[in-house]
């Protein structure tokens, strides 16, 4: 039955086979886990160390399948549309326009929300090791010359293209896994499993209140929905069969997601047991990563070390990477806007790279050039990617009779989740 389904889902390819695993695929798996391994993984495990083990069970367990379903949905309700641009342009196939530009503001708004702290986080950084290692003699972080040409060059390589980025991030890519799965061995010798706190069994209204609040760390450690729909364009783009580039697209999903499992996984596992609830507690009070915790509890220089390389090469290849889900979310609202002006939208076209590069140049350096805090946009996105990346696809397919196909266990379990992270926000106020 399973090879039947999938020579129909194929469109006419026999097997496998025929759809080779290229290196250009292989590129958008190192895009997806450069994507995913982010702030999820720098912080997961101070949130897990604090609410103990079997809050931090639970969550895995309920957000892990929750993200593989969200976007294999995700990727599906976006392959059954005729034409494929951009995120509004195929969402708008389904629901309209009107709503369509809804939708894709709501996208744009999760893109924004990443670029506008990487972006502030890139500047800032970068600025402070050109002062450590003394290229600079002072802070060049406030300087406005810094700030938008620092910019300008990062949005330039971006909007070089996927196939540059897979030259340029790759690398990056692979060091950045390499040193998760590195520290998650170096810290085997300080493993004690009364770390792990199994005696320690919370109520279950404490229990509910603790594994919502932990669901988006543990999504965001394996979550790469923002790269989703690039590569969905990317991969239609190049493929005649629209079948065979959804197959492509969901083969890159799952195995980055493997490759996710194992090496987060790991990783989680081997610092819950080297961290006590204490050393987690405070971490969380003096607002320092898992990484900083990590050159606390392991001595010498080379954990510090290591944890500099990664912020670098986490920072650059983030920002390169949700750049592409922005591109796309700017891209589709201004096409929107364009269209319904028909006599200026083609001439609009001839200029849209300019105008997006320019918007985001803007937007970016205006952010960072007056400070503003990225953190209330940061407690709003949670409900908006829980709306955006589960209820809205799962919607879809129990309301567009072409995506009807894919009703099931999976698109309720999505839904549901999508609503779980909804109510984030609130369970925040009951902790308090």
């Amino acid at each position: 039955m399973e090879s039947v389904k999938q020579q129909a889902y194929l469109g006419g390819c026999a097997s496998r086979k025929t759809v080779p695993f290229t290196s250009y695929d292989m590129g958008w798996v190192v895009l997806c886990i450069g994507m995913a391994i982010g702030s999820g993984v720098i912080f997961m495990p101070i949130q897990m160390g604090v609410k103990g083990v079997w809050v931090s069970l639970i969550s895995l367990l309920i957000a892990y399948p929750a993200v593989h379903f969200m976007q294999e949905i995700y990727i599906r309700s976006l392959s059954k549309s005729k034409a494929c641009e951009d995120y509004n342009n195929i969402i708008s196939q389904y629901i309209g326009r009107n709503w369509g530009i809804v939708l894709s503001a709501l996208y744009f708004l999760i893109m924004l929300n990443g670029m506008l702290s990487y972006s502030s986080a890139i500047v800032k950084d970068s600025a402070s090791y050109l002062q450590t290692f003394h290229v600079t003699s002072g802070s060049v972080a406030n300087s406005p010359w810094y700030i938008f040409g620092f910019i300008a060059v990062m949005v330039a390589i971006a909007s070089r293209g996927e196939r540059f980025l897979f030259k340029v991030s790759g690398p990056m890519i692979v060091v950045k896994i390499s040193i998760v799965m590195f520290l998650g061995l170096s810290m085997i010798p300080y493993w004690n499993i009364n770390n792990l706190g199994l005696n320690v069994f919370p109520g279950f209204s404490t229990l509910l209140v603790d594994v919502l609040l932990t669901l988006p760390f543990a999504m965001f450690s394996i979550f790469y929905g923002q790269i989703l729909n690039p590569m969905n364009v990317a991969f239609r783009r190049i493929e005649k069969d629209p079948e065979v580039a959804t197959y492509r697209a969901l083969r890159v999903h799952r195995v980055a997601l493997v490759i996710l499992l194992i090496g987060v996984g790991f990783y989680a596992l081997s610092f819950m047991l080297s961290i006590n609830h204490q050393q987690a507690t405070e971490a969380v009070s003096a607002k320092i990563s898992a990484l900083a915790l990590a050159a606390q509890v392991m001595p010498g220089d080379f954990v510090r070390v290591l944890s500099t390389v990664l912020n670098i090469v986490a920072i650059f290849t983030a920002f390169f990477g949700i750049y592409l889900g922005f591109q796309d979310a700017l891209k589709g609202i201004l096409s929107n806007v364009m269209g319904r002006f028909a006599h200026k939208a083609q001439g609009f076209q001839r200029i849209q790279g300019c105008v997006v590069a320019g918007t985001s140049i803007t937007l970016m350096g205006a952010w960072v050039a007056f400070g503003v805090s990225a953190m209330l946009l940061i407690q709003i996105t949670v409900p908006i990617y829980g709306l955006v990346a589960c209820i809205i696809p799962a919607y879809l397919v129990l309301k567009v009779p072409v995506l009807q196909e894919f009703k099931g266990f999976k698109n309720t379990y999505t839904m549901v989740f999508g609503i779980a992270l909804l109510i984030v926000p609130l369970m925040i106020f009951v902790e308090n």
